[in-house]
C-alpha cells in the first residue's frame, strides 16, 4: 500500500463521499420535483417555445444523479481498499499510484501509465 497521497487518505475519501452523498440528495430532489410537477397534468412541453423540455431537464438531472452515484460507489470502494491495504496500488501493474494523482482522484485504481 502506498502512503495514500497524503497524511490522511481516509479523511479525504470520507469528505468526498459526504459531498457526493449531498449531491445525490440534491439531484434526487430535483428529479422528484420535475416528475411531481408533471404528474396528473397534460403537459405538452415538446412544443414549448421557451426552450428546454421537461423531459430534457429530467434526463439532465437523472444523468447528474447517476454521475454522483458512480462517484459515491468509487469512493466507497476506495475506502474498502484502504481497509484491505491495497489503496494507492495500481490494479494493473501493482506499483504505487503517485500522490498527486491520488490527491486529484482519490478513488483512482490505476497509475497514470495505466489510466484509461
Amino acid at each position: 500500500m502506498s502512503d495514500g497521497g497524503g497524511p490522511d487518505p481516509v479523511g479525504t475519501l470520507r469528505a468526498r463521499l459526504a459531498a457526493a452523498e449531498e449531491r445525490i440528495g440534491r439531484q434526487r430532489a430535483v428529479v422528484d420535483g420535475i416528475v411531481a410537477s408533471v404528474r396528473g397534468e397534460n403537459v405538452d412541453d415538446e412544443h414549448d417555445p421557451e426552450g428546454a423540455t421537461l423531459a430534457w431537464e429530467r434526463q439532465q438531472a437523472a444523468a447528474l444523479l447517476a454521475e454522483a452515484e458512480r462517484e459515491r460507489d468509487a469512493l466507497r470502494a476506495a475506502l474498502g481498499r484502504v481497509e484491505a491495504g491495497t489503496y494507492g496500488v495500481c490494479e494493473v501493474c501493482g506499483r504505487a499510484i503517485p500522490a498527486g494523482r491520488l490527491e486529484a482522484r482519490p478513488a483512482a485504481t490505476r497509475c497514470v501509465e495505466h489510466a484509461r
